[in-house]
């Protein structure tokens, strides 16, 4: 089973100096550790402030081990600093156009474009405009939904296995070797649920942030 480290370094106690050495460190240990894909996905800050980030984390990725470096939502970026790929939303450029940028930018490809789907026909869509893979999510926690009604905020389950099952059921015979990953509220106990249900791989920020042990980790997803 493939793994997708997320990274969120407002997790981390402290100010913002001690939060980005742990998240800097953090970035060594999974790569060191094996983990396949580093989604850098630190949405407040400013472009210059991302791509000095992005830099020091593709630095340490590259020292440590053979992951590879996406960079959440911004293209520009990604191509700058020379990171593996982008990883985009559904309010971000559609795939195409990325990749267009990126040919221009980067000769010979290897540009990898990741999306975000929360449905099982978003997956078909993001996988027949040619994404590389696709992370659905959120598969088991409740997530904050926004309203006008007093009260302010309501919430939901996550949208279940059935969900993520029926994505991987539903994707067309060209999109088999794209991988799917299973995002929110996956744990080491849950990903073999996610597995059965068709997900080639996980993703998550606490799974890998709040886990003392990665080798241990990666070898019991690995045997998935």
């Amino acid at each position: 089973m493939l793994s997708c480290y997320i990274t969120d370094r407002s997790q981390f106690p402290g100010g913002e100096a001690e939060r980005r050495s742990r998240l800097l460190e953090t970035i060594r240990e999974c790569a060191a550790a094996g983990v396949d894909y580093i989604q850098l996905r630190e949405k407040d800050l400013t472009g210059r402030e991302l791509e000095q980030l992005a830099r020091e984390a593709l630095a340490a990725v590259r020292a440590a081990g053979a992951a590879r470096l996406l960079i959440n939502h911004r293209t520009d970026v990604a191509l700058a600093v020379g990171a593996d790929g982008v990883h985009l939303t559904g309010t971000d450029i559609a795939v195409p156009d990325a990749r267009a940028v990126a040919a221009e930018v980067r000769a010979g490809g290897g540009f990898l474009v990741a999306v975000s789907c929360h449905s099982a026909e978003e997956v078909r869509q993001a996988e027949a405009a040619g994404a590389d893979f696709v992370v659905l999510a959120p598969i088991f926690e409740k997530v904050k939904e926004k309203r006008a009604a007093p009260g302010g905020e309501a919430r939901r389950e996550g949208i279940g296995l059935e969900e993520l099952r029926r994505a991987a059921q539903n994707r067309t015979p060209s999109s088999g070797a794209r991988p799917l990953f299973a995002l929110g509220g996956v744990d080491a106990e849950r990903a073999p649920l996610c597995a059965a249900a068709g997900a080639a791989g996980v993703a998550g920020i606490r799974l890998f942030q709040q886990e003392p042990d990665l080798t241990g980790l990666l070898r019991r997803l690995r045997g998935i």
